[in-house]
């Protein structure tokens, strides 16, 4: 080769990624910075005690269909999907086109949900040292199956976005339970959270997650009144989307405290939800 006729220099590199190519394409045509209210489906957390009426409340969202894999919704008459038998089902309705036509996807319960997890992680994550047999949550190690419960149900969460993405709103009916509420301020004290998979530790909290997933926490509590410094129950039914220290709760679009007097009555929906859908 003579001194005319060089090779060419070597293309240029990314760090240590593959060759660049010389007509890399652009990305500013891709983006456009836009303002203004977004009115786009929305996920939410309903929960409560049992019997209180989450079921009866879901089934007022806009044009719901239930995934009822506790049997919930026996003595309402509303559509749901059979034949969800576990986990990999659970997952696999969401993923089919089984609920196209529908505006609200509705999954009762989310804390039944998460016993499918447990169950689905039990059959099919094996231990990290071969031959040990898994017989439980525990046999994983400490701590180490909570996370492994964890990991199976963000897929849920996954499969739940794809709803979302497809222009359907999600709402997930949960159980309550009562937690204590470290404080950093003063005394610790208890109050009614959702009824998922919480470690003291924070670590692979469903609990958590799911509260930071959603756009609306709702809470439905009875009415207590207080007889000579002793809380009674007064019979009414209050719906909730914002904290306080006897729950957690949460919306990104309204505060509200509302009776729900009537079994009839959704308008708490239209309040949470907007005008999508």
């Amino acid at each position: 080769m003579t001194q005319q006729q060089k090779p060419p220099p070597p293309p240029p590199r990314n760090g240590n990624g593959p060759t660049a190519t010389a007509t890399a394409p652009q990305n500013g045509d891709r983006f456009a910075v836009v303002g203004g209210r977004i009115d786009s489906p929305q996920r939410v957390l309903l929960y409560g005690p049992g019997g209180i009426g989450k079921s009866t409340l879901a089934a007022l969202a806009p044009n719901p269909v239930f995934l009822d894999i506790e049997g919930g919704t026996r003595e309402l008459d509303v559509p749901r999907v059979e034949g969800i038998r576990d986990f990999a089902d659970l997952r696999a309705c969401l993923q089919s086109n089984a609920l196209d036509g529908y505006g609200t996807i509705i999954v009762d319960s989310a804390t039944k949900a998460e016993e499918f997890a447990v169950a689905h992680t039990l059959a099919n994550t094996p231990h990290e040292k071969p031959g040990i047999k898994i017989t439980s949550v525990e046999s994983y190690g400490f701590g180490k199956g909570m996370q492994h419960v964890y990991d199976t149900f963000l897929h849920l969460l996954s499969d739940l976005d794809s709803q979302i993405r497809r222009g359907r709103h999600v709402v997930l009916v949960a159980h309550e339970c009562i937690a204590d509420v470290p404080n950093p301020s003063g005394e610790d004290f208890i109050r009614f959270e959702p009824h998922l998979q919480s470690p003291k530790s924070g670590k692979a909290s469903i609990r958590n997650r799911v509260v930071q997933w959603c756009d609306h926490v709702v809470f439905i509590g009875y009415d207590v009144a207080s007889v000579d410094g002793k809380g009674k129950g007064a019979g009414g039914r209050t719906i909730y989307t914002s904290e306080m220290p006897d729950h957690i709760a949460k919306s990104r679009r309204v505060a509200l405290d509302q009776a729900f007097e009537s079994p009839t009555d959704g308008s708490v929906w239209a309040a949470i939800l907007g005008g999508a859908l």
